[in-house]
């Protein structure tokens, strides 16, 4: 056994290394998003009306989405809706 006064150098520990992965890996997606977007601009520009309009019909799917409820409402809350 050692004695408790020696120290130890401790291996790189595994939280730190993980830290230093992430700091690189961020580092690497923000350098690269940079560069697409100023390489790109112009072909993002050219289909940004495209999207738009593909956006559209995502939007009135998941903004729907209690339509299918119906079969819960009693006939005279039915006919009080139409009147509104």
């Amino acid at each position: 056994m050692k004695a408790e006064t020696e120290a130890e150098p401790r291996p790189f520990g595994r939280a730190a290394s993980n830290l230093r992965i992430r700091r690189v890996f961020l580092v690497f997606v923000g350098l690269a998003a940079v560069l697409l977007i100023a390489e790109h601009r112009l072909h993002v520009f050219g289909y940004l009306p495209w999207l738009i309009l593909l956006a559209c019909p995502l939007m009135h799917v998941f903004m729907h989405r209690g339509h299918g409820d119906k079969g819960k409402r009693t006939p005279a809350e039915d006919q009080g809706n139409h009147d509104a």
